[in-house]
């Protein structure tokens, strides 16, 4: 929860920075829609730092993840039982940004629960201790998904959706991505470009039965292992063509790419 000494590196690809800094000073609740890897989580810690380094509460969001784990519960302690605040009653209580990353994942009594901080009322009804909390001034509710992996089993729903300004990220230009893989990893431009350009291949294979393609944090990977002496094309066997499939068709697509881009 409290921010690092240094800000957290993040390469902005368009006007995202300032319209968050928008939404930040209005307190609209904001939602990050983007394919895993991308940068979501980085962009946020990043705007946590930059906003006077506002406090960041993250939950990772997951399939049994209730209203409960978000909001709080009683605990025995002793011979009696003690209230305790969730990450979600902290942010609210303290003023801090809440990030529910990957939001669908959660029950769907979760969202129950954040709407009601997601209109002018901003109040955090808790119904085992009878509290409705007034947000905090500086309290904001981030939500990030990536529409492309769920299911619509599992995609928002338009009265949750709707409650939210929406900021859409994708993977970055070729060159972009060269220079964030090329600072994050500490491998030259040259190879950082031809990670990059590995990248875009690979996610043209999408019509071949990948999912999602390669993300940018793999290829920050695979340039961490290479500055750690391993081979290349070893280390994008590793950290790409086996990390992003089980299905071997696939795999020797991706290594036919690596082939040819690192000959």
């Amino acid at each position: 929860m409290t921010a690092p000494a240094v800000a957290p590196w993040y390469l902005p690809v368009g006007d995202e920075v300032q319209v968050f800094e928008a939404a930040y000073r209005a307190r609209l609740p904001v939602l990050l829609k983007g394919p895993t890897g991308c940068g979501k989580t980085r962009f946020i810690e990043h705007m946590a730092w930059r906003l006077a380094r506002v406090p960041l509460i993250t939950v990772a969001c997951h399939e049994d993840l209730t209203a409960t784990d978000l909001v709080g519960r009683y605990l025995l302690s002793a011979d009696s039982t003690v209230w305790m605040d969730g990450p979600l009653t902290r942010a609210v209580r303290s003023g801090a940004i809440c990030y529910l990353d990957e939001v669908v994942e959660a029950r769907k009594d979760t969202t129950v629960v954040i709407h009601p901080l997601t209109d002018h009322r901003r109040v955090l009804p808790i119904e085992k201790t009878g509290e409705s909390i007034e947000a905090h001034p500086d309290f904001l509710l981030v939500v990030s998904y990536n529409p492309g992996y769920q299911s619509s089993l599992k995609d928002l729903k338009p009265s949750t959706r709707q409650r939210f300004v929406s900021l859409e990220f994708g993977y970055p230009s070729v060159e972009v991505e060269a220079t964030i893989v090329a600072h994050e990893s500490g491998v030259g431009s040259a190879f950082a470009l031809q990670l990059a350009t590995i990248g875009q291949k690979v996610r043209a294979l999408h019509e071949q039965g990948l999912d999602g393609g390669v993300s940018t944090r793999l290829l920050v990977y695979t340039g961490q292992l290479v500055a750690g002496g391993i081979a290349p094309r070893r280390a994008c066997d590793i950290a790409i063509t086996r990390a992003i499939s089980d299905d071997s068709e696939v795999q020797q697509a991706v290594a036919d790419i690596v082939d040819v881009l690192l000959p």
